[in-house]
């Protein structure tokens, strides 16, 4: 008989850190019912809100990231750092886990930090094809690093790494959506082609503008758009929008039914996030790919690059997308044989039991008996 199984998750700042995390306690659930699993996350940001309407507990600690650009707030980030490690190891004495998981986000360095110093062992997620700092130095104590990328040796120790593939949202992996359903979900017309726009879920300011831009272009050449605008620029969006409400035009802050949205998309025009990338290759989109340039070691042009390498995607830097951005989707998306190549050849690169894979690692590492 198994003993009660504690597993604390820490993942967040954007939707492509708390949505594998997620993922992860899901499937943890679906193998081990009785989990009691805990979410640690950073005050003010995105998991406060999202994990819990996902029906798990989190504690929010009061850490913030490193400004690159000159900022006060830097100044009070080492205090920052030293209460967010004082409170993790308050949670981890308190909580007493089986194991950790972090998969990347301001809360997860802090929590990791204080389990592998408390004993606890951890696995470290890494999403992306470049590693950053932070998880090449949680790598170090770490008992296991699953990753998404082949050659990711270079990065840490070869014995830790176990190749998996990134977690996606279960509502696109297993849903089969229906086409029908999501033309009438987005008010569209079933003739036309679609793009779909998702900059991520904070939004992204350069392809937001470059979409502003060209949306004359792309209603005058009869091509329909959901675009997820962010908080942000969607009152921006929809008051540019409004010429052109009538042409299957849609704008929208946060698509909450990316399964319908992606069943229906011909392109999908994307930041190169590692979450962005693994569910575009599942779902097996055509997509253009606009790496966000200020990324930690400019790791969205590198995971871009993977699948551009494999003729999986096309990639327009952010600095050319104001001019050239709707003209290349635009040309693209009357090209029906590339379209098809680019769809398979993503499909191939993708590995949708990337989730079930890190949630048996977990239970293994827990020495829980499936």
């Amino acid at each position: 008989m198994n003993k009660s199984l504690k597993i604390i998750l820490s993942g967040g700042g954007t939707g492509g850190h708390i949505f594998p995390a997620i993922a992860i306690a899901n499937e943890i659930k679906k193998m081990a019912p009785y989990a009691d699993i805990l979410f640690v996350g950073a005050l003010g940001k995105m998991e406060m809100e999202k994990v819990p309407a996902a029906g798990y507990k989190i504690i929010g600690v009061p850490i913030a990231g490193f400004q690159r650009n000159f900022s006060w707030s830097n100044f009070k980030l080492p205090f920052l750092i030293i209460k967010s490690l004082l409170l993790t190891r308050k949670i981890i004495k308190e909580f007493k886990p089986d194991v950790v998981v972090g998969t990347g986000g301001y809360a997860s360095g802090p929590l990791l930090k204080a389990a592998t110093s408390d004993g606890v062992p951890a696995i470290l997620q890494e999403q992306n094809s470049y590693a950053g700092i932070t998880n090449k130095i949680l790598s170090k104590k770490a008992s296991k690093i699953c990753v998404a990328y082949e050659g990711m040796e270079q990065f840490f120790e070869k014995e830790k790494i176990i190749l998996t593939g990134n977690p996606v949202r279960q509502d696109i992996l297993y849903k089969n959506s229906n086409r029908e359903e999501a033309y009438q979900f987005f008010n569209l017309d079933k003739n036309k082609k679609t793009i779909l726009v998702v900059g991520g879920s904070l939004g992204a300011r350069g392809i937001n503008e470059a979409i502003d831009a060209g949306l004359k272009s792309i209603a005058d050449n009869n091509i329909q758009l959901i675009w997820q605008t962010g908080k942000l620029y969607f009152k921006t969006a929809i008051d540019k929008m409004q010429p052109y409400i009538h042409q299957n035009m849609n704008a929208v802050d946060f698509i909450s039914r990316m399964d319908l949205a992606y069943s229906v998309a011909d392109l999908v025009i994307s930041r190169a996030g590692a979450g962005a990338i693994s569910e575009l290759c599942v779902v097996a989109k055509p997509s253009i790919l606009v790496p966000l340039p200020s990324a930690a070691e400019d790791h969205q042009t590198k995971n871009a690059m993977a699948l551009v390498n494999k003729n999986a995607a096309v990639l327009v830097k952010e600095i050319d997308a104001k001019n050239n951005l709707v003209n290349e989707a635009i040309t693209l998306i009357k090209q029906d044989e590339k379209l098809k190549q680019l769809s398979e050849n993503a499909q191939s690169l993708s590995m949708p039991e990337a989730t079930h894979k890190i949630a048996l690692e977990v239970l293994k590492l827990a020495n829980y008996n499936i």
